[in-house]
């Protein structure tokens, strides 16, 4: 008794700061350990290179430069170093123009794109040359030289693909996207029509069987599905289309176990093509169903910044998400999903804000509302190029959103965890299993402009008996009561320590400077990527979460079901 007396009184000594901030909002986490809700692959971050051409201009600014398939500097350490620190980072070769790409075969002329008025998104068609094909698989080669053996690898509980002898340990896994007009002819308005004329694309696929290209996953067109964007075709004839490149693949790939997967249709979410598509297309056709988002609106919209921190508007990827689920359960439940590109604003991204600190408040919110619905991987518009370039377009070095999708790839585990809140709605919390330790890792994200989040995390294994209607907000007093017992599990005594990553701006949420921590994230001087140094904190203290912050931590060491 003698201890309680002195206990309490301490607890509210030490809380008493926390009542008298009028800028703080109180919520409670419960994570829910015995179970996982969902899965992603553990190259769930993916990043597209496109294909436009340094003319590609979108309301008075040109963003692309040197950033095409076709004429990146391959070359630059930047890059190199950028990719080879995801280990491994999924790479998908694709965008607007892959429908008017060719792959260079003997005897026809290799052309670059042009601008063409009347041409598709204002550019004639191009081509792929052999000799830059060799160039951008060598450089998938290089980010990473370790041979492993053969391995088996089991994709869901469907297909199985096998890794050959001697085959790279890849750091980039390849995405390819087909070109889907070839062979078409135009109708009308932006509808194609006719089949799909898939020698050009045997001849590509046959060319990397010969050279020995690990190339992961085989994409059909570009945003052809629903109305389309720059084009369009219709459920039932892209279904044929894809049987067709099943009918290719299957011929190719002599192994069964070898053939990379099948996806589709990379276009924007349309319920009733989808549908069609998938009952027409029939099981094992495509291995993943694939889809487009742009949840923010325009490059160019003046509520850009307004869409990013309006947890209401945030919550419209979720609807898709929802909605794709329950179509693939339905009609399609052999294949997974993927989000195959997304930028959050579309025409090239929204310029002085794509590249700051603030858009990472909306990626990394996209990507964990994508996980929670059980996508397996997604692709983030661009890798460099247009104003959303993971790497700035003149110095390669990292924009924000980098070293957001770094940590996630680092602390986010491929297990999703379902979990209780109650606290403010501009606070977005997620719960994954911890990557490659035993524990959990909590990702909050503060959409607040001036009050922080203090946040209490328990988890279920013991909420008391009196909370089962559903997880009440404590008020202060017993939030500081229970703090000494908010994480129930078994932890290790040799390491009882939170880890927290801290993400904010310089000051300026649209800057491109990020901190850790509290200090300047940025390469080193040799350009590497610099180590991720975590704050340890008390396991019983809460989480504080600044105003227009984004925090990880991370529960080591946790006795939790759902991570074993």
């Amino acid at each position: 008794m003698a201890r309680s007396k002195l206990f309490v009184p301490a607890l509210i000594f030490f809380i008493l700061p926390l009542l008298c901030t009028s800028d703080s909002e109180y919520a409670t986490v419960v994570v829910r350990v015995q179970a996982a809700v969902a899965e992603t692959y553990d190259n769930f971050i993916c990043a597209t290179i496109d294909w436009w051409p340094p003319e590609k201009c979108n309301f008075g600014h040109c963003p692309w430069g040197l950033a095409s398939a076709l004429n990146l500097d391959l070359s630059n350490p930047l890059l190199l170093n950028a990719v080879q620190a995801f280990n491994p980072l999924r790479i998908r070769i694709g965008g607007s123009l892959q429908d008017q790409v060719d792959f260079e075969v003997p005897g026809y002329k290799c052309r670059p794109f042009e601008k063409k008025e009347g041409g598709l998104f204002g550019f004639s068609a191009g081509c792929l040359p052999r000799a830059r094909w060799d160039q951008l698989n060598l450089f998938f080669q290089k980010t990473g030289i370790a041979f492993r053996s053969s391995i088996n690898v089991k994709l869901e509980n469907t297909r199985w693909r096998f890794l050959p002898c001697a085959y790279f340990n890849r750091i980039a896994v390849v995405t390819f996207g087909l070109n889907a007009l070839s062979g078409r002819s135009f109708i009308s308005g932006n509808k194609w029509g006719g089949p799909w004329n898939s020698s050009n694309a045997r001849e590509l696929i046959k060319y990397t069987i010969s050279k020995g290209y690990p190339v992961d996953s085989w994409e059909l067109g570009n945003e052809l599905s629903g109305r389309g964007i720059g084009a369009r075709v219709d459920a039932w004839q892209y279904a044929e289309d894809m049987k067709e490149l099943r009918r290719v693949v299957d011929r190719l790939y002599v192994f069964p176990l070898s053939r990379p997967l099948l996806v589709a249709p990379g276009g924007f979410f349309d319920k009733e093509w989808y549908t069609s598509f998938l009952q027409l297309s029939g099981p094992y056709v495509a291995d993943v169903v694939s889809h487009h988002l742009y949840s923010l609106g325009p490059g160019d919209n003046p509520k850009l910044v307004d869409n990013i921190l309006n947890n209401r508007h945030l919550d419209y990827s979720g609807n898709t998400f929802r909605d794709l689920k329950q179509t693939i359960l339905k009609h399609g439940a052999w294949a997974s999903t993927w989000v195959s590109e997304a930028g959050g604003s579309h025409t090239s991204g929204g310029r002085h804000i794509s590249d700051t600190f603030i858009n990472s408040l909306w990626y990394l919110d996209e990507m964990a509302q994508a996980a929670k619905s059980n996508t397996k991987t997604y692709c983030r518009q661009s890798l460099m190029g247009g104003n959303y370039g993971l790497l700035d377009l003149r110095s390669f070095k990292p924009n924000p959103d980098y070293y957001s999708a770094l940590l996630w790839h680092r602390l986010m585990g491929s297990k999703v965890l379902d979990y209780s809140f109650a606290g403010p709605p501009s606070l977005r919390v997620y719960a994954h299993c911890a990557q490659h330790k035993a524990g959990i890792t909590l990702l909050f994200i503060n959409l607040h402009r001036q009050d922080k989040a203090i946040v209490t995390v328990r988890n279920d294994l013991k909420v008391a008996v009196a909370e089962r209607n559903g997880i009440q907000r404590d008020n202060a007093v017993v939030r500081g009561l229970k703090r000494a017992v908010s994480w129930v599990g078994k932890i290790s005594a040799a390491k009882t320590g939170r880890e927290e990553y801290h993400l904010s701006s310089d000051g300026d949420f649209r800057s491109k400077n990020v901190l850790l921590n509290g200090r300047r994230f940025e390469i080193t001087e040799k350009g590497d990527v610099p180590n991720f140094d975590p704050l340890i904190s008390a396991l019983g203290t809460p989480v504080a979460v600044p105003p227009l912050s984004i925090v990880f931590a991370v529960f080591p060491n946790l006795d939790a079901t759902a991570c074993q």
